[in-house]
């Protein structure tokens, strides 16, 4: 009788234990609730699951082939045979590979670029071009707490969630004119003008993300005086290198027109559009100092910021860019498949507008050719992008950017048609 009761007192403490452990973790993250959905990945979720055989996706911002298919270019499979079997896979430093940071610094700067030579620029590997945003962000919160940034609308949703977690207040600039399709270049500049003396301003070296709306070279021009005036600091957010117009040098003529101006600057850089490593993770980020000796110290704090975010960087993608660009046949070689990415992707423009012409459209849809990059800022609204998708399963994000690497030679004639047939009621 007493062991009987012994037991039950065992068997109610057990419960009541287990219990008390059940009710205190879900006491922990009950009050968590589910992330709002990314936008782009949840047009691809959708798209995934649509059975239509004629469905189509314009919403991701990765190249495609022809025939729709990722692409692996045959420079990448070239440096990858040299890895294998030959190289070891021990960590990087902090700052990561010093190969690597020397070949993208001469991509960005120039190859004769004097700042190298004299060492006045403090750069470490990073994340692709989001960690070298981060790394940025987070080194301007803790060396300068009380300033902030100024970011372009629209731009890359990611840059607000960047600095939003960095806790850098976010100011606004206009920079895309909705019933132009193309650069309000006047507001812009009256709010380069109107900006407190000596703000950061986020600037996208070329091929804007969304819009595909870039500043031309005199206007560049005339952006980098005003900044001059108000002392501001441009930080460039360099993801499409020789992705945009095909060569690299055209595509970096911004930052070299603020260099030339004797701007102090700071260039994020990503290798995962113009090499194709998206999941590989390979960037840089480098701000221009005054000489060498603050150089050292900015790059030591740099590499002090990512030490407890990452410790070091993968080395894998980051070989496969110091082989490329480090070798004169394989940078041959990438040079010449970038610009036929950046061809294919200037032809589609053209095919895209001119199916559309062709239907007899009384609308204007020559920002498609106007615009550059991988993107086409359409001027759909999200009521006709619902329309597309609804009725025709063709899948883009609703501020009616499309993925032009979506469009291939095969589909472009069906989205030509059901963009006229959501537009033609305007």
């Amino acid at each position: 009788m007493a062991s009987s009761m012994y037991r039950r007192i065992i068997d109610n403490g057990r419960r009541a234990a287990s219990l008390g452990r059940s009710m205190s973790t879900a006491s922990w993250w009950g009050h968590v609730e589910p992330a709002a959905k990314d936008p782009i990945l949840g047009v691809t979720e959708a798209f995934l699951a649509d059975t239509s055989p004629d469905k189509v996706n314009v919403g991701v911002g990765a190249y495609r082939d022809d025939n729709g298919k990722p692409v692996v270019l045959e420079c990448v499979r070239e440096a990858e045979k040299r890895i294998v079997g030959n190289l070891n896979m021990e960590y990087l430093p902090m700052g990561g590979s010093i190969k690597m940071i020397e070949e993208s610094l001469k991509l960005a700067y120039g190859d004769d670029s004097e700042l190298i030579k004299d060492k006045r620029i403090a750069a470490v590997q990073a994340l692709s071009g989001t960690g070298a945003c981060r790394l940025f962000a987070d080194f301007q919160k803790r060396f300068l707490p009380d300033s902030q940034i100024y970011i372009p609308i629209p731009t890359w949703a990611n840059h607000h969630n960047i600095w939003r977690d960095a806790h850098v207040p976010q100011r606004t600039f206009h920079y895309y004119h909705p019933e132009t399709k193309g650069l309000d270049f006047a507001a812009m500049m009256d709010d380069i003008k109107n900006a407190p003396n000596g703000s950061f301003f986020l600037l996208h070296a070329c091929a804007h993300n969304p819009t595909g709306v870039d500043p031309s070279e005199d206007q560049w021009r005339e952006i980098s005086h005003q900044f001059k005036v108000k002392n501001h600091f441009p930080f460039f957010d360099m993801a499409y290198q020789g992705f945009a117009s095909g060569d690299p040098e055209r595509d970096a003529k911004a930052i070299r027109i603020f260099l030339e101006d004797g701007h102090m600057i700071g260039c994020a850089q990503s290798f995962a559009k113009n090499m194709g490593l998206y999941g590989q993770r390979a960037g840089c980020l480098s701000i221009l100092c005054e000489n060498e000796i603050q150089a050292v110290a900015v790059k030591s704090q740099l590499q002090q910021i990512a030490r407890p975010m990452y410790s070091n960087p993968p080395i894998h993608g980051a070989l496969l860019v110091s082989i490329i660009l480090s070798d004169p046949v394989l940078k041959s070689l990438w040079l010449k498949e970038v610009k036929g990415m950046a061809n294919r992707i200037i032809g589609m423009r053209n095919a895209l507008r001119e199916n559309i012409e062709n239907l007899g459209s009384n609308l204007s849809w020559e920002h498609i050719t106007n615009q550059i990059g991988m993107f086409c800022y359409s001027g759909l609204t999200p009521e006709q992008v619902d329309r597309l998708t609804n009725d025709f399963h063709i899948y883009m994000t609703r501020n009616g950017r499309i993925s032009m690497a979506g469009v291939t030679t095969g589909n472009v004639g069906y989205l030509a048609n059901a963009i006229h047939e959501v537009s033609k009621a305007t």
